[in-house]
């Protein structure tokens, strides 16, 4: 299966970013801007770096672009964010799973950009397992179940942030949905609790975002069931 890791920029610890990528071997690493230094920190090689480099350490940048990484600079006045400018170049060529890396730290309208952009349609084809510092986001899209790891008695959090998703079903937690509708703006979803090591969230149509907040163990293996 074909992997390829986004690092996008804000703080990042070296511990976080290991544990993120805890059973991954990435085969395309892909960096926007500033989180070239999770990147570094994690002791991995970019293979891009792309951004407007407003955020970035220079050295780091000149010695990633000393190694072979290509550097694809845009301006700061652009119609899309960092992070967005590395999907798309994520997507060429598309990989099975991709893994995004990320600070849960900075300005709350760059968190919830980037929530949304992680459950983009777009992605609908792969495996995407994303980290906003130690919270596990898993998009479910229609079609394509998941299994979602966690510890008993975990907190675990379905949200409908492109619309109506209709058809939900959960197997594995506190409070089942069985064919529900999420609606955006609603907070039925919210804290939510494993009842064993493992659930299982299936969507009829649209797109649940999954939150595991505090992941450490509760990490999913990404695959469908």
């Amino acid at each position: 299966m074909a992997t390829t890791v986004v690092f996008s920029s804000g703080p990042f610890s070296s511990d976080l970013a290991r544990r993120a990528l805890r059973g991954h071997v990435p085969d395309r690493v892909v960096v926007a801007d500033g989180g070239l230094a999770t990147c570094v920190a994690a002791g991995l090689t970019a293979d891009v770096v792309v951004g407007d480099m407003d955020s970035v350490d220079p050295i780091q940048l000149a010695a990633a672009e000393r190694s072979g990484a290509q550097i694809m600079r845009h301006p700061q006045d652009k119609d899309a964010t960092d992070l967005e400018l590395a999907l798309e170049l994520a997507l060429d060529p598309a990989p099975d799973r991709l893994v995004v890396v990320g600070s849960a730290s900075g300005r709350l309208d760059h968190l919830l950009a980037w929530a949304v952009l992680v459950g983009s349609p777009r992605l609908a084809d792969l495996v995407v397992e994303a980290w906003m510092g130690d919270t596990c986001v898993l998009p479910v899209h229609a079609g394509a179940p998941r299994r979602v790891l966690g510890s008993r008695g975990g907190v675990v959090t379905l949200l409908a942030l492109h619309g109506p998703a209709t058809g939900v079903h959960t197997d594995g937690l506190r409070w089942p949905l069985g064919g529900e509708v999420l609606e955006p703006g609603s907070t039925r979803g919210v804290s939510n609790q494993f009842t064993d090591t493992e659930a299982r969230v299936a969507v009829g149509s649209g797109v649940v975002t999954v939150v595991v907040p505090d992941a450490d163990g509760q990490k999913s293996d990404g695959a469908t069931a």
